[in-house]
């Protein structure tokens, strides 16, 4: 068959030219990456062989080999794993199959240092390749196919590359780069074995490079073969054998990731469930973190024989920015995604890496607040979500969390709960909090009015997850999370006696004028009353005490979904000079009613219903005022 003629994919094409122009000075990573690519073939090979052992076709030494010819410029790393056939290197070098690319991006903006890190987030993989070389050429055979179903994929990582059908009598996958003209340090074999020594030398399967002899001042290839890594399992060493350099190297295999891990936990577990386990916190998000239907995990091997990429059975959902490996010793070799879905050790296993996890994430927020910030600052609202769905770890997930609040002018300087009961008033047994759908709404609500004049301090929640997190969460310790825009308001001991008889005497002085107000705004409230919670505003809406806030209700509306029926209370400030005028007005009573209404919806973060009749009361009463 002739070679045909493809075009890349818009995303590929964008990520080649970054490839190329962003990070030059990290060019070593190709390498890591090629080996990782190499690596991950050999075990897919391993795994699919469990249950067809043709696939090796009488060769189940696995390896990758990495070679150069100083003659044609061209560096080669070949490994007999998995392979591809014609249709896997069109999807696997033509497209990024990722959802959310596009929007990843969109967020690059040719700047090489804040590119570089971006793409630490997405994954530099094959296409690294081209921050060395003009041109590649793959060649590949999927294993199980007939020799001459190979592939030859070849491009110069402009906007095209050609593809064909080949002989090929071993399987797995070659690829050739022809190096860039200032690339010839490369073309040494002593230069290629410090780089994979430095990235790839706890890779499992031996990487094998000819060695080399000096015969009259030149460097001569020779025919004997050597294992250039220590090949054997990262994981299953001694923890005092492992520098913290080969911890990090593992961390951006495993991990596909650009930048170093934020920190990292290794264990053998010992008992009636028998595995090691090796997980990462990384240092950033990935683009898709919250594409909850991407692939998310550690990878999964069974007496070091690798099973599965991404067992999300071995950690829940909340905990997805975790990479690593878990290692079992009492699992069977074929174990298949619905086998761990309904296995009993792997509850156990997934129980003590939820533990490990948490654990070490409580250590940091201990001993290193700063490392601890950092995290919270790229996965502290992924963590979030485990209030609601881990209910065993509840109290423990709810230490970990942190939030804005009023004692602090900014959004990035957030408060623990166990901080915040620290500095709780005297005679305050309530924690408060509100939520809003920014920040700066949360901090200028007028519902604080209250606590900021009695120095209370108060959460301030405008993340979406939050109103998932105080509807799982009701109590922290011996302490209530409390709405201070929910139901009745009762600041209990903060509050002495005298200023509960003037609020019980304002209720009855204004008692008539509540009656009307409810009569004039009809099915829009539910009651009328006299607040405790204000001291500069007019009037604040709140919700009952056992129905969705505000806040909740209008994000249900944006995504699209039908909100519980709620008819929120209007509470008014008897000491504010609108009420006090309330109280004589007869003729455009309405108009004022329905203008504190409106008002103290806008305040909130609401949106009105009729916008145009708002500015036409308005109107109205700023020409009688003026009259």
């Amino acid at each position: 068959m002739s070679a045909e003629t493809l075009g890349f994919q818009t995303e590929v094409k964008q990520l080649l030219h970054l490839m190329i122009h962003s990070l030059y000075s990290n060019r070593e990573i190709f390498l890591r990456e090629l080996v990782s690519n190499a690596s991950d073939a050999c075990d897919k090979l391993r795994f699919e062989a469990l249950h067809n052992d043709a696939l090796f076709e009488n060769d189940s030494d696995l390896q990758i080999r990495i070679g150069y010819d100083k003659t044609a410029r061209t560096l080669t790393i070949a490994d007999n794993g998995i392979g591809m056939n014609r249709d896997e290197v069109i999807n696997n070098l033509g497209t990024i199959a990722k959802s959310g690319t596009r929007e990843f991006f969109s967020k690059l903006s040719g700047d090489q240092q804040k590119d570089a890190n971006l793409i630490g987030q997405f994954g530099v993989g094959f296409y690294s390749a081209f921050i060395v070389a003009d041109k590649v050429t793959v060649v590949t055979r999927r294993a199980g196919e007939k020799t001459d179903q190979g592939v030859r994929w070849e491009s110069d990582g402009g906007g095209e590359f050609s593809i064909e059908m080949v002989e090929k009598a071993q399987r797995g996958t070659e690829i050739t780069l022809h190096l860039r003209a200032d690339q010839d340090d490369l073309l040494a074999g002593f230069k290629l074995r410090s780089i994979i020594r430095k990235y790839s030398d706890h890779i499992v399967q031996p990487i094998v490079m000819l060695k080399e002899e000096w015969k009259d001042g030149a460097e001569v290839i020779t025919d004997e073969e050597e294992t250039v890594n220590q090949a054997s399992a990262l994981w299953a060493r001694s923890k005092n054998d492992i520098s913290e350099d080969e911890y990090k190297s593992f961390y951006q295999h495993v991990g596909h990731d650009y930048q170093d891990p934020l920190a990292w936990s290794h264990a053998r577990v010992e008992g009636r469930q028998e595995y090691t386990q090796l997980l990462y916190l990384p240092a950033k998000a990935p683009f898709d973190m919250w594409d909850r239907n991407a692939r998310h995990g550690v990878k999964l091997y069974v007496r070091r024989v690798f099973i599965m990429d991404d067992a999300e059975q071995l950690l829940p959902m909340y905990l997805r920015f975790v990479r690593g490996v878990v290692d079992s010793a009492d699992l069977p070799l074929n174990v298949s995604r619905e086998i761990l879905q309904e296995s009993k050790d792997i509850e156990a296993i997934r129980k003590g890496c939820t533990n490990k996890v948490l654990g070490l994430l409580e250590d940091l927020a201990k001993n290193d607040p700063d490392k601890y910030a950092q995290f919270w600052g790229e996965f502290g609202a992924v963590l979030k979500e485990g209030t609601g769905e881990d209910f065993s770890n509840q109290e423990k997930i709810a230490g970990l969390l942190r939030f804005a609040s009023t004692h602090a002018d900014t959004e990035a300087e957030t408060v623990s709960l166990a901080d915040y009961i620290a500095r709780m008033k005297d005679g305050q047994e309530d924690i408060y909090y509100i939520t809003a759908d920014s920040f700066n709404a949360a901090k200028n609500s007028p519902h604080l009015e209250v606590f900021r004049k009695k120095g209370i301090e108060v959460l301030l929640l405008s993340a979406r997850v939050d109103e998932w997190v105080v509807n799982s969460v009701s109590t922290f310790g011996d302490k209530k999370l409390v709405s201070v825009a929910k139901g009745g308001l009762d600041l209990g001991k903060l509050e002495d006696e005298a200023e509960k008889e003037a609020q019980a005497k304002q209720a009855d002085d204004y008692k008539d004028l509540l009656d009307k107000i409810k009569t004039s705004l009809g099915e829009r409230i539910k009651d009328v009353r006299i607040t405790h919670r204000l001291t500069d505003s007019p009037a604040c809406l709140v919700a009952d005490e056992h129905d969705i806030s505000g806040n909740m209700a209008r994000m249900l509306k944006a995504a699209g979904q039908k909100a519980p029926a709620s008819v929120p209370i209007l509470e008014i400030n008897p000491d504010h000079p609108v009420v006090q005028r309330l109280k004589t007005e007869e003729t455009h009573f309405d108009n004022w009613a329905a203008v504190l209404f409106d008002q103290a919806l806008l305040a909130e973060g609401g949106q009105l219903d009729d916008p145009a009749s708002f500015v036409k009361r308005i109107n109205q009463l700023m020409l009688e005022m003026r009259g």
